[in-house]
């Protein structure tokens, strides 16, 4: 089994990820709003919102596709305590599951699993042919395949792949550099009820073994029981910040989504289930 956490060490009072009041703006529109936040190494940690709170450009924030608004004073965004990364180093530190990435590699013609995750090691969608693919980087390749409970899949084309199957293959490849942490985006999009079960069971795994899940979704059912700390985000902003049993509440949710929502806890997290709402009767019909 490949060592997916890197020991934290000294290192562990640098936080993984630091905003500053970051403002993103998309056009002339800001997305994110003066976002404030620090997420710890070993703190798993899951950022939920509605469709159009800034999940997805917080994601992009950190993983340089976005810049935040320039303005005098302390930069606003931090990843490990770097205020500038090359992009393939910081992938190095911090995997990426995401949708999109997925789909990119489906569009590379021919490309095997394990393929697909040695590329992991260029940031790339094909075997770069001037660079070198050395058998340790096939090991580690194959090891992250079995921890992602994807070893059967080595040798299979991945657009032969179930969206499910594929998604395990991604983890595969966002773990092969034994990076610090997941960033994950949404990442049971697209699977169906049983492949999202088999999904979220090996991200507990990862979680209990020792990599940091940052997780993005608006899904409550995605927050396992491993994750410590929910931020909501709503139109762009912090909402409520703390412990999953201080912020998945009836309440908080109900004001996220804007619709009246219940809480109901499971053996395995969380889920949300719509509220009855309660009749209202006149004195004219009441007995």
């Amino acid at each position: 089994m490949i060592d997916t956490a890197t020991p934290l060490g000294a290192e562990a009072a640098t936080p993984l990820i630091e905003l500053d009041r970051a403002t993103v703006c998309r056009g002339i529109e800001p997305v994110l709003r003066e976002v404030s936040l620090r997420i710890d190494a070993g703190r798993h940690t899951a950022i939920l919102g509605p469709n159009g709170c800034g999940k997805s450009t917080f994601v992009k924030l950190i993983n340089r596709e976005l810049y935040p608004v320039a303005r005098a004073g302390e930069p606003a965004v931090r990843v490990l305590g770097q205020t500038r990364w090359d992009v393939f180093a910081l992938r190095e530190q911090l995997g990426l599951v995401a949708p999109d990435l997925q789909r990119d590699l489906l569009m590379a013609p021919g490309l095997i699993a394990e393929d697909a995750v040695v590329c992991g090691y260029f940031a790339s969608q094909r075997l770069p042919p001037y660079r070198e693919v050395t058998l340790g980087m096939r090991e580690r390749a194959r090891a992250a395949l079995a921890d992602a409970d994807a070893a059967h899949l080595t040798q299979r084309p991945l657009a032969s792949l179930s969206t499910g199957e594929a998604r395990r293959v991604l983890i595969a490849r966002a773990l092969v550099h034994r990076p610090r942490a997941l960033l994950l985006d949404e990442p049971t999009t697209g699977l169906d009820i049983a492949a999202q079960q088999r999904f979220l069971a090996t991200l507990r795994r990862l979680a209990q073994a020792g990599t940091t899940l940052v997780l993005v979704t608006h899904h409550v059912e995605e927050i396992v029981a491993e994750i410590e700390r929910v931020v909501l985000l709503r139109d762009g902003r912090v909402f409520a910040d703390g412990t999953p049993a201080q912020v998945l509440t009836a309440g908080r949710m109900s004001a996220l989504y804007g619709i009246p929502l219940d809480v109901e806890r499971t053996a395995d997290g969380y889920r949300l289930l719509t509220a009855t709402p309660v009749p209202s009767f006149s004195a004219a019909t009441a007995d």
